[in-house]
C-alpha cells in the first residue's frame, strides 16, 4: 500500500509540474449567512451567520501542451444558526477538498494582462473530485442531538474570466461554477440511530448514491483581483447550494457570503506588478 501510495503521489508531482508558467496561490475568509434544514434533527429550519476559510492553489501541467491547470481549493465553514422561535441552535461545520483539472480553451489563466486584447476573455473547464466531512450538533435535542455529514462527488467546474484596465490598473474578473454530477453520501434512515448503525450494526442503505434528481447541489465562486504595488488584493462574493432528499430525509445549506483575500504567485519569471506612482505594469 505504501509503494502504491507513493506512486500515485509521484505521478500526481510530475504532471503538475512546469517552470514556464506561474503558481497562483489564494487565501480568503468570508462573512455570510446560511439557511440550514436537517429532518434527521428538526421539521424547522434554521438560520444565522456562517464563517469561511478557503484556501486555492492553481498549477500548470503538462498535460495536453500544458493547456490543462490543476487546481486544489480546501474549504473551512463553521456556522451558529436558530430558528424563528430562538430557543434551540445548530452548531455546524464542514471540511471540504475539492481537486479540479480544467482545459483551458481560450484566454489567460492566471490573471496577467496579455498584450492581444482577443486573449483577455478565458474560458477553462474540466473534472473535478470532490469529498466533504462535517456534521450539525443540535443543542435541544436530547435524543440523536448531531447529524453526521460524508460526501463524495465527481462534478463539473467551469472557469471564466476577463482581464480588463481600471485608470491603468489591470483587474481580473473571475468566475467558476462547480456541479456535482455522481457521487456517494452516508445517511441514516428515517428514525433511525447512530447507535443502532455502529453499535447494533444494523444496515440500512445507509450509504447512497447521489446525483442532481436527489441531491441538486453547485458551488459558485465570483472574485475580483486588484493588483497593489507587490500584492493582490481579491474579493468576491460566494454561493453554495448543498441539499438532498435521500431515505426520507431532507437536508439543505443555502449559504452565501462575502470574500476577501489575498493571492500570491510563485514564478521562476518575474511577476506582473502594479506601480501606484508611474500607473504601469511591470
Amino acid at each position: 500500500m505504501k509503494q502504491i501510495l507513493a506512486l500515485l503521489w509521484l505521478c500526481v508531482c510530475c504532471i503538475t509540474s512546469s517552470a514556464q508558467e506561474p503558481s497562483v496561490h489564494a487565501t480568503l475568509f468570508g462573512l455570510g449567512r446560511v439557511r440550514q434544514l436537517d429532518t434527521y434533527l428538526s421539521p424547522i429550519e434554521y438560520r444565522g451567520p456562517q464563517f469561511f476559510f478557503i484556501n486555492e492553489n492553481t498549477r500548470p501541467t503538462r498535460l495536453l501542451h500544458e493547456r490543462v491547470s490543476f487546481q486544489s481549493t480546501v474549504q473551512l465553514d463553521f456556522s451558529s444558526t436558530e430558528p424563528a422561535s430562538e430557543k434551540a441552535t445548530f452548531l455546524g461545520g464542514n471540511f471540504d477538498y475539492a481537486a479540479a483539472w480544467h482545459y483551458r480553451f481560450f484566454g489567460t489563466t492566471y490573471g496577467t494582462l496579455p498584450a492581444d486584447r482577443s486573449s483577455r476573455f478565458s474560458l477553462a473547464a474540466g473534472p473535478q473530485l470532490s469529498g466533504l466531512v462535517g456534521g450539525l450538533y443540535s443543542t435541544r435535542n436530547g435524543n440523536n442531538p448531531a447529524q453526521a455529514y460524508l460526501d463524495v462527488h465527481l462534478a463539473a467546474s467551469v472557469q471564466a474570466g476577463f482581464i480588463f484596465r481600471l485608470r491603468k490598473m489591470p483587474v481580473c474578473l473571475r468566475d467558476q461554477l462547480d456541479v456535482p454530477l455522481i457521487g456517494a453520501m452516508f445517511t441514516p434512515a428515517y428514525g433511525q440511530s447512530y447507535y443502532e448503525i455502529f453499535s447494533l450494526g444494523h444496515y440500512d442503505h445507509n450509504v447512497r448514491a447521489a446525483h442532481p434528481f436527489n441531491a441538486p447541489s453547485f458551488r459558485n465562486k465570483f472574485t475580483v483581483d486588484l493588483p497593489f504595488s507587490r500584492s493582490t488584493l481579491r474579493v468576491g462574493y460566494l454561493v453554495d447550494v448543498r441539499q438532498s432528499h435521500v431515505n426520507d430525509l431532507r437536508r439543505h445549506a443555502y449559504s452565501h457570503a462575502f470574500v476577501i483575500g489575498w493571492v500570491r504567485s510563485v514564478s521562476l519569471l518575474p511577476p506582473v506588478r502594479y506601480s501606484a506612482t508611474d500607473g504601469h505594469t511591470r
